[in-house]
């Protein structure tokens, strides 16, 4: 039930990207998202330290905040380049499912980089996949939106953030670790803002939106909900359960982010994307339970 929930919360979350797009610019939502994701974690991990509950480290403080930076670099280009093509036009229900891409990438990189070995199953998923995200992307004249290769380029990315966070966290305190990556994230998204939208038309016009309810409803649900809260109940839900069950009910993020999308913002897919998205699905089902059938 708890990673459901968390598969609706990052499902809406598209959505609110989709807003908040409209009230400022990438580098913005993203910095801002993350730095009060960050902020709101903090003190959960101080109290958990004073009541000592705190998960175990092997690694010292240096070593924890190298661990943490490096996976918050990877997490800023893929956020990035997620917003960046979710301004640029590409909806949110389209936006979940190309982003669930990442779930078949990660045994692939897997396999490329660690070399451990995959099945047959998984190959079967990746060419399903492939003509899935053709439909979804690729137009009848054949051409493929930059938007859509934004959200596809961030794919890609969440897949190196995903190994790296996979790496590290069996050595440090998940929270930690979720909040050192998290502040990273926001402070070179931050540095990126201030040449990116508040130097082109000044700070008068940068902060004007903030004036209003509109851009912070969809930054605070993205920041607080999505990120914080999402990612303390990912936690929480995976303690004792089959990782492959684990994956395949997150995944449920696509399915969620077209139904938000159709209720909230009214976005409605052609039947060819909505066919794209079926194989799409299909795929990441398939790549989940191909791994569990093989241990």
């Amino acid at each position: 039930m708890l990673l459901t929930l968390t598969a609706v919360i990052w499902g809406v979350a598209f959505v609110a990207q989709s807003e908040g797009s409209n009230y400022m610019g990438s580098c913005t939502f993203t910095g801002l998202r993350f730095l009060i994701a960050a902020a709101a974690l903090w003190p959960v991990i101080i109290f958990r330290k004073v009541a000592g509950r705190s998960g175990g480290v092997r690694g010292g403080a240096p070593s924890r905040w190298k661990a943490g930076a490096v996976c918050g670099t990877l997490l800023c280009l893929a956020s990035l380049v997620q917003q960046e093509g979710i301004a640029l036009g590409t909806g949110a229900g389209k936006a979940g499912f190309i982003t669930a891409f990442y779930i078949v990438l990660v045994p692939i990189l897997n396999f490329i980089v660690f070399r451990k070995r995959t099945g047959v199953s998984l190959w079967i998923s990746v060419a399903i996949a492939i003509v899935g995200l053709y439909l979804l992307c690729i137009n009848e004249t054949l051409t493929l939106q930059t938007s859509d290769l934004l959200v596809l380029l961030c794919a890609f990315a969440f897949s190196f953030q995903i190994l790296c966070v996979d790496r590290y966290a069996p050595q440090y305190d998940a929270l930690e670790l979720a909040a050192i990556q998290f502040l990273t994230c926001g402070v070179l998204s931050s540095i990126l803002m201030v040449f990116r939208d508040m130097a082109p038309d000044g700070l008068a016009a940068w902060a004007a939106p903030f004036a209003t309810w509109n851009a912070w409803i969809p930054l605070l649900y993205a920041a607080i909900l999505s990120s914080a809260v999402g990612y303390t109940l990912q936690i929480v839900g995976q303690k004792g359960l089959n990782p492959a069950l684990a994956s395949l009910l997150m995944s449920l993020e696509s399915v969620f982010a077209v139904l938000a999308g159709w209720l909230i913002l009214h976005q409605i897919m052609t039947s060819r994307e909505l066919v794209g998205s079926l194989l799409v699905f299909v795929a990441v089902i398939i790549a989940q339970v191909a791994p569990a059938k093989t241990h």
